[in-house]
């Protein structure tokens, strides 16, 4: 492998760096507090000075270590009472029961409503703490019943009649919900089997040239052959939950070897909690997959200069090269989970993984919780990811009567500019901190 740092490489650094600038300034800024939630955990960081302050925010993730996320010190440096959680399943996906994390939810949030002074609790949902906090909201307005529509593949047995309401939501990059990242980032394979024993099926292959693939640079990727390969990985999707239920229906029936729960093992998927890494999504190796990295029509953005222009957003994000042999190792390109945890939160039934989604046969999904959700709401995309007509989509659906869109220009996906996608030095140098303001903004003049 080349020394030269890669594209994703110099992306995750900069992702990296953000934390750890916010983790040395956590004890320096906010001295934060360990707080104990059980079964979930928490850090509570406090604004060092000015007004006591009024607003709580929670940010959290399905699996993710959130404690020391940027927004932590960012947003309490602006005023706010942060609590920064990890749910009971952080760094844990194999065994994610996808409605317990409401329960997590619900003890920060009643957490913070006994705090002194606050009157307005927030929540932030960054990544994959879009569906997080967005299922838990739905809930929180509409009850059990909302989580037990007859069109989900798990339906809630929990009983979440007494859950406290947030008063506004933050989608930072949120994505549609994990069973869609699962989803997209599934290849052709000729079969399920581990290791696979076949090649990728040439006329599907995003890694073959003949199929617009380049190895130096951006893709071309023909639209016949983008709607056939998002209509592949809702196929692939398809088959694998036939199999897990078909597999929990034996098990329920005593006519299994195991009888609470076996593994799932999905080959050529990517790996949760690789951070960039071992991930193909087509819309990174091709940018120019309109479908899912233009906007439909003129949004707000947030300039560099802290301009907000009316433009159809588009994905400034630049192809990693590396990711290719990432993506068929083992390590870093295949999924390990259980019959229930992959049922749990990671399934959704689809035609095609970009616009052909069926959000609401699972609860984890963002799509579908805004549809129930009446609070104020911000979605604020990231221009150098993945997600740009996907937070498009949230806004176009969601109930809210307060409901708002911004694309933060040149961004990646843990908020700092993209190096890698600039035109000229310092082109997206201020997308972090403009960001974080236009946060503190939004929230002060509601709340």
């Amino acid at each position: 492998m080349s020394n030269a740092p890669t594209v994703a490489r110099i992306a995750f650094a900069a992702v990296v760096a953000g934390l750890l600038v916010a983790a040395s300034g956590a004890f320096a800024q906010s001295n934060p507090s360990y707080i104990r939630l059980a079964p979930a955990a928490g850090a509570l960081y406090r604004p060092d000075s000015g007004p006591a302050p009024h607003v709580g925010i929670i940010v959290m993730h399905r699996t993710a270590n959130y404690l020391i996320h940027p927004a932590c010190t960012e947003l309490s440096r602006r005023g706010f009472l942060v609590l920064c959680m990890n749910s009971r399943f952080a760094n844990n996906e194999s065994q994610v029961r996808w409605e317990l994390i409401a329960l997590d939810v619900k003890a920060g949030v009643d957490f913070l409503r006994r705090q002194p002074g606050i009157t307005k609790v927030v929540l932030f949902g960054h990544s994959g703490g879009g569906p997080t906090m967005s299922f838990y909201q739905a809930l929180a307005e509409n009850g059990s019943t909302y989580c037990r529509d007859p069109k989900r593949l798990v339906p809630c047995t929990e009983d979440f009649s007494e859950l406290t309401r947030a008063d506004g939501i933050v989608f930072a990059d949120a994505h549609p919900g994990q069973p869609v990242m699962v989803m997209r980032a599934l290849m052709p394979v000729a079969n399920e089997a581990n290791p696979p024993n076949a090649p990728l099926i040439p006329e599907l292959d995003p890694l073959n040239p003949q199929n617009g693939y380049s190895a130096s640079g951006v893709s071309h990727f023909s639209e016949s052959f983008v709607s056939r390969y998002l209509e592949m990985q809702a196929r692939r999707l398809n088959a694998i939950i036939d199999d897990a239920q078909a597999r929990l229906t034996r098990i329920k029936e005593g006519a299994y070897p195991y009888a609470d729960d076996d593994i799932v093992i999905i080959p050529r998927a990517g790996n949760p909690g690789a951070g960039p890494y071992g991930t193909i999504y087509i819309n990174q190796l091709d940018p120019g997959i309109a479908r899912m990295n233009h906007t439909v029509r003129p949004q707000k953005v947030l300039k560099n200069d802290g301009a907000i222009v009316s433009e159809i957003a588009k994905s400034v994000i630049v192809p990693d090269p590396t990711l290719p042999k990432e993506a068929l190792s083992f390590g870093l390109g295949t999924k390990v989970l259980t019959l229930r945890s992959f049922m749990s939160a990671n399934a959704v039934r689809a035609t095609n993984s970009a616009d052909g989604i069926d959000h609401c046969t699972s609860n984890n999904s963002t799509t579908c919780a805004i549809q129930s959700i009446s609070v104020p709401v911000l979605f604020a995309g990231m221009g150098a990811f993945v997600f740009v007509r996907d937070n498009e989509v949230f806004y176009e659906l969601s109930k809210s009567l307060d409901k708002e869109l911004i694309y933060i220009e040149g961004a990646n996906h843990g908020f700092t500019g993209c190096k890698p996608c600039e035109t000229v030095p310092g082109q997206y140098q201020n997308s972090f901190r403009n960001f974080f303001d236009y946060v503190a903004k939004w929230i002060d003049a509601r709340f």
